[in-house]
């Protein structure tokens, strides 16, 4: 059985192939071919919390058990880890062993992106937060041929990511929310678009705020734009949306899933000076398309393998 490092991981799934595997996991989704469960939350506040994730498709099984602890970059640990196990839908029988943190970053810089690119207007992108999760994401902005701006509150790990993938840093954070194209990729403690804040045309991506209590935009902002999500059952009590659902100014009705928008069932932007937001909470079948895009370049790779 392989084992896949975070290296290994992305050796075997660059940045281009896990977009087309993302993009392939919404729309299978959206049709119903592959199933998953809302995450579990098993919460350690304030430190962090723990997830657990099912998934199944393409005739395997995947379980996601994954940490987020915000605090642990000032201890010198990552803020995401975990582990992706994956099995035989056929024989139960455990296939592959990946590291969740550089599985999470793929499929999240991937969603993030598909969202720029199916709900944008084209135009100047942004990456807000340069994280291991937004530098990949500046990364798959660059090998989509886009030439995004980054911001970071870490003056050092800006200009080490700008480096790395060739991004241009903004000269403040103001400059870079003005961009047509937003992703944001933070902590989701702090309101970034504040009331008011968001332009006629603007889209967002919002990836930061995936559990409850985090947020990067204002809820009033929510009434302003187009709502979009990646999955409604999650979306709607785990993530950025939460808040406007239990406040009664957002209802299921008013979000379409962006799923749905990449396999023709629902429109995406329907003119120049409409406003997006995407809520991205994260989803097991993303986990799942990255898990099988690895496993089918395990030979090419060399991977140390486990006997059970």
């Amino acid at each position: 059985m392989p084992v896949f490092s975070g290296t290994a991981v992305r050796e075997a799934v660059p940045p281009l192939r896990a977009y087309e595997a993302v993009r392939d996991a919404f729309v299978r989704h959206a049709r119903g071919e592959w199933t998953m469960q809302p995450k579990v939350y098993v919460s350690n506040y304030p430190a962090g919390d723990f997830r657990a994730m099912p998934a199944l498709g393409g005739g395997h099984a995947l379980l996601k058990w994954v940490t987020s602890f915000p605090g642990n970059p000032a201890r010198g640990l990552p803020t995401v880890t975990g582990l992706v196990l994956v099995s035989s839908a056929e024989t139960g029988e455990l296939e592959a062993v990946l590291d969740a943190a550089a599985v999470t970053a793929l499929r999240t810089a991937a969603a993030g992106v598909i969202a720029v690119e199916a709900l944008g207007r084209g135009g100047s992108s942004a990456v807000v937060g340069c994280g291991v999760n937004g530098a990949e994401t500046a990364r798959l902005l660059r090998a989509r041929g886009g030439d995004p701006l980054v911001w970071d509150v870490d003056p050092a790990r800006l200009a080490a990511v700008s480096e790395d993938v060739g991004a241009r840093p903004a000269g403040s954070l103001e400059e870079a929310l003005a961009a047509d194209a937003v992703v944001t990729v933070t902590p989701g403690r702090e309101i970034l678009f504040r009331s008011g804040s968001l332009r006629p045309g603007q889209h967002v991506s919002l990836m930061g705020a995936d559990g409850p209590g985090k947020a990067e935009v204002a809820v009033e902002e929510l009434a302003r734009a187009t709502i979009f999500c990646d999955d409604w059952e999650q979306a709607s009590h785990g993530g950025e949306l939460a808040a406007a659902v239990a406040a009664g100014v957002l209802r299921g009705t008013a979000v379409r899933q962006l799923g749905d928008v990449l396999a023709g069932a629902a429109a995406g932007r329907t003119d120049d000076d409409e406003i997006t937001l995407f809520d991205s909470t994260g989803l097991a079948i993303q986990d799942l398309a990255i898990a099988l895009a690895a496993l089918d370049s395990a030979r090419d790779i060399g991977l140390p393998t486990l006997a059970l």
